[in-house]
């Protein structure tokens, strides 16, 4: 679905993109959405072409994760529900799919002609086109003048959140203890959800009772703007690609615009800036644009205590390509998931980290790769990873949270 300029022209930029998600949202059935009470937190990326019109390519919903102790060896699981992981995890399948897609297109135009180049009428409509810089090394980048988009339908848990007034009327009985890695269940806000650490640093989402190992929303956010949102394995294929503009709807305790613009250049600009000559190309310090929305609806609404609102367990994953699923964010697996199949490969979510890496071996070439662990695939991407050890090393995200080394051990055989 896609926004005319014609239609748009006078509207603020972030109205233009909180109608487009929104309208996208509003088409899908309701299945995974709050009900009564419940509300949740919304996020999409959206692709504008070199005319500006706006299209929702990837969607998600969602406020939980899962704790240490739910964490799977196998990658079957998805950790991190929250909705900008969710939406993030959804684009990615969109991009293999349109690699898939274009990679195959080339492979029989080769076949026929000999050469690598297509016609521009074959061109015409692809997000994607090939950078011949490399020869030998052809990897994809966004065509000339398409441009990636994210909405927030709040402002991201972590950095982001902490000073800002919906935060602080929010998680006020704990918010005075630093390094809380406990959310007393009463809190059921999503804003409550954020991480009670010290400003400036990486900050863990909580568990209920079981310490999670995933970083907030803010911190993801920043590092997608240094080492790009495609992640290490889709690398192997692309160039970075990175976020234009960021816009998040406003806060119905936090309504000044400027409020907001600011607790996103902090969280955002502020932290990564001191990169900009430790990287080295095509890799950068992104600086998206930054835009407000209008309060998002009522089921986004996240409400000062949790007698009148609570959070919704599910997170829908969407995006143009067909996918359509939802999961149970507390047990990272498809909705419906019984006691007795709950490890079946039946109840794997798209988004965990098994099944994008099978999308990743179905486009790489290799008779043994899949019995290579995912995670020395990830060693494959050389520059990504030199980025990425950069941003770490950074002084601000020096405390990033390390994950187990056996937990990216796994395969695509399975046993």
């Amino acid at each position: 679905m896609s926004s005319s300029p014609q239609n748009a022209a006078e509207k603020p930029w972030g109205d233009k993109v909180a109608e487009t998600v929104l309208s996208v949202y509003s088409s899908l059935p309701k299945k995974g959405k709050p009900q009564g009470r419940e509300v949740t937190v919304l996020a999409a990326f959206l692709l504008s072409n070199p005319s500006q019109e706006l299209q929702v390519v990837a969607m998600g919903t969602g406020t939980k994760c899962i704790g240490r102790t739910r964490l799977s060896f196998n990658g079957d699981v998805v950790n991190d529900s929250h909705a900008e992981v969710i939406a993030r995890r959804s684009l990615l399948r969109y991009f293999y799919t349109e690699i898939d897609c274009i990679t195959k297109k080339y492979r029989n135009h080769s076949h026929n002609s000999g050469g690598m180049v297509l016609q521009c009428d074959d061109m015409a409509n692809s997000i994607f086109q090939p950078r011949s810089d490399k020869p030998g090394q052809e990897k994809f980048g966004l065509t000339p003048g398409w441009q990636l988009h994210l909405y927030v339908s709040q402002l991201p848990c972590g950095e982001a959140s902490l000073n800002s007034h919906m935060f602080t009327s929010l998680s006020s009985p704990a918010a005075e203890i630093p390094n809380t890695e406990y959310v007393p269940s009463e809190y059921s806000s999503r804003a409550n959800d954020a991480c009670f650490e010290v400003t400036g640093t990486v900050q863990r989402k909580p568990g209920r009772g079981d310490t999670t190992l995933s970083v907030s929303c803010s911190d993801k956010i920043a590092r997608w703007s240094v080492v790009g949102v495609q992640g290490a394995l889709l690398s192997c294929f692309m160039e970075p690609v990175y976020i234009s503009s960021i816009t998040v709807g406003l806060s119905q305790f936090d309504s000044a615009s400027s409020l907001t613009a600011n607790h996103l250049t902090r969280f955002l600009h502020e932290r990564i800036i001191s990169l900009s000559d430790k990287l080295v190309e095509p890799f950068q310090v992104s600086k998206p644009l930054l835009y407000v929305a209008p309060v998002p609806p009522k089921e986004f609404k996240h409400s000062q205590t949790a007698l009148e609102t609570l959070t919704c367990g599910y997170s829908i994953c969407w995006n143009k390509s067909g996918l359509h699923e939802v999961i149970l964010g507390t047990t990272g697996r498809k909705q419906g998931t019984s006691a007795k199949g709950a490890m079946s490969p039946s109840t794997e979510s798209s988004l965990c980290k098994r099944r994008l890496l099978e999308l990743f071996v179905s486009l790489k070439e290799g008779s043994r790769i899949t019995e290579i662990t995912y995670s020395e695939l990830k060693g494959w991407a050389e520059e990504y990873n030199v980025a990425s050890r950069a941003f770490k090393a950074s002084p601000h995200f020096r405390n990033w949270l390390l994950k187990p080394q056996n937990l990216e051990s796994f395969s695509c055989k399975r046993h």
